[in-house]
């Protein structure tokens, strides 16, 4: 039979027992949580900077090195049915007519989310210095599950 000290002493041990269990799963839970916090702010930070790479490359690619393949490779569907391949190869031909810009071409443009960590979003202006006539061109991107894609393009000829 147990006598009613050592009943005190074995409900107390149970009682230090289990708050030494909680304390343990909240540490766990904590670290889960600081865990989660820190890979979504790096998330966050690599899909900035491969969106601005992306931005840049993409008004590369395209104005200056005349890619008629890269364009339509990273066309979202929605820039696809408003950019068929005619009209892609029709924009390449107009960059191609008007030759190599004079001087560097300086990009300007920034990735945004849509929610706090999540749907990336970036739009992308560059002035192109042709020798017959000043250019610009926008370039909005995004990057959906998977990839980065072009959403749309706009081109202006400034007249001089």
């Amino acid at each position: 039979m147990v006598s009613p000290a050592n009943m005190k002493n074995l409900k107390m041990n149970s009682r230090s027992n289990s708050s030494g269990q909680v304390i343990g799963i909240l540490i766990i839970l904590l670290a889960l949580l600081g865990a989660g916090a820190w890979w979504l702010f790096s998330n966050k930070q690599a899909m900035t900077t491969e969106g601005r790479k992306f931005g840049r490359e993409a008004i590369q690619r395209i104005a200056l090195q005349h890619d008629v393949k890269f364009f339509g490779d990273h066309l979202s569907p929605e820039a696809r049915r408003q950019f068929p391949p005619s009209m892609q190869q029709q924009l390449i031909s107009r960059f191609q007519q008007l030759g190599t810009p004079v001087g560097a071409v300086d990009v300007q443009g920034d990735i945004q989310f849509q929610s706090h960590f999540f749907e990336p979003r970036g739009n992308f202006h560059a002035r192109l210095n042709y020798p017959a006539a000043p250019a610009e061109i926008n370039i909005s991107v995004s990057h959906p599950v998977g990839r980065w894609q072009i959403d749309d393009i706009a081109f202006v000829e400034n007249a001089r």
